[in-house]
């Protein structure tokens, strides 16, 4: 069977239920796949779908070209077929969708029809991963910048702030939808006022890679360094976006990839007439960690040397008495103070940068195992298996195979 038809898309032809005369597609279901594509997310919320319809070549999908919260409405209206798979972020989407009364998974965590299934980021989760990696980079002010028109990123804000407000922290807040009507300039100048009013070094998490990239360049407009004044923290890790970024963007690696594939699985249930249950959230992969949040927030020298020092050694198989030697201080000393400023070991910072090592490289390079361990500090592969698949819940080759970029977001060579 050609490419072609492995991905047919339902147009004019197909839109009345026929069977008589559609020979070996008479079996397959015609999918409305309502994601938009001008982001990353949503674009791998499609390659995830894609795995699913190639895996079992069952379905002819309807896919109308729009951006975030804009389908062209009158196409999808007139559309016939069995099942939709929607990220239904607008009341217009939601009328139309309820309108056809067809088996529907919705993706988007607006939850605007709640008796659907939804398939969504799990943005506690994500909000517990950006304090994480904040305090261990030992940051003690924090701000979230996110954007309220969005059921997602209010999610991220609430959960970031009650997290920080557990360990006694409090966060400053900037909503770039509050801006209302002003025009980029003015919009831009507030977000730059906000940030100079900041006690530093600042610790600021976004709700997606774009608002990040906005902060940075509010950043550079008012002479603010990134990261050593003001870290920032991205969600999506849309590579290009974020690499394009200057310093590039860190940013919390969301699995839109798997919820796409859980999305289509769930809504083959629903059209098998299975009972479906309605909340279903992905995890996040972990944080892609670039030079925008890579600077201790740590008034401490000798601990920001021995950091620097495992950053730039940790493939040479580093050891927790190689650190103390490089830094010339006291074990018991050091120690004290890793634990005191950032919350750990000096072996568990050591295992931090190396696992973020092995995580980018099975992410974005098709390096054999045995050649990312020499990388990243293990001197054999089969014991960075054993300690990842232990940390992880799965080995490395599961893992890369689970989260590895689609074909079309990953960065050209």
């Amino acid at each position: 069977m050609n490419r072609d038809k492995k991905r047919c898309r339902a147009d004019t032809s197909n839109r009345e239920h026929r069977t008589a005369d559609r020979g070996p597609d008479a079996a397959r279901r015609n999918i409305a796949v309502v994601v938009e594509t001008s982001n990353a997310y949503g674009r791998q919320l499609l390659a995830g779908i894609y795995d699913h319809v190639c895996d079992r070549d069952h379905w002819c999908t309807f896919l109308p070209e729009h951006g975030r919260g804009l389908p062209p409405l009158e196409e999808l209206a007139a559309w016939r077929g069995d099942g939709i798979i929607a990220r239904i972020e607008t009341d217009e989407i939601a009328r139309v969708v309820e309108r056809l009364g067809l088996p529907t998974v919705d993706t988007s965590a607006a939850r605007l029809l709640p008796r659907l299934p939804y398939v969504e980021t799990d943005d506690a989760r994500i909000a517990l991963l950006a304090v994480e990696h904040f305090v261990a980079e030992g940051h003690s002010v924090f701000a979230f910048c996110g954007d309220s028109r969005f059921r997602w990123s209010e999610n991220r804000r609430m959960h970031f702030t009650a997290e920080l407000a557990r360990m006694g922290s409090a966060v400053n807040e900037f909503d770039v939808a509050a801006a209302g009507h002003a025009n980029a300039t003015q919009r831009q100048q507030r977000l730059g006022d906000w940030l100079a009013g900041l006690p530093r070094p600042a610790a600021v998490f976004t709700a997606y890679d774009i608002v990040g990239r906005q902060v940075i360049d509010a950043c550079h407009r008012g002479g603010l360094a990134v990261p050593e004044q003001v870290a920032v923290l991205g969600v999506d890790d849309d590579e290009l976006l974020c690499g394009l970024t200057t310093p590039p963007l860190s940013s919390v690696i969301t699995d839109g990839r798997g919820a796409g594939r859980l999305a289509a699985r769930l809504l083959d249930d629903l059209l098998a007439g299975e009972n479906v249950p309605t909340e279903h959230l992905m995890p996040p992969v972990g944080v892609a960690v670039r030079r925008s949040s890579d600077a201790l927030a740590v008034h401490d020298p000798e601990i920001t040397a021995a950091v620097a020092f495992i950053r730039d050694n940790v493939q040479s198989g580093l050891k927790a008495e190689d650190v103390v030697a490089a830094v010339g201080q006291g074990r018991r000393s050091l120690e004290t103070g890793f634990q005191r400023r950032l919350g750990r070991s000096i072996h568990d910072v050591i295992q931090r940068v190396q696992f973020q090592r092995v995580e980018h490289l099975l992410r974005t390079s098709d390096l054999k195992l045995a050649i990312i361990a020499r990388r990243c500090g293990f001197k054999h592969a089969e014991y960075m298996t054993v300690v990842f698949t232990k940390r992880h819940g799965m080995s490395p080759s599961a893992w890369r195979q689970a989260y590895r970029p689609a074909a079309s977001d990953q960065p050209m060579a």
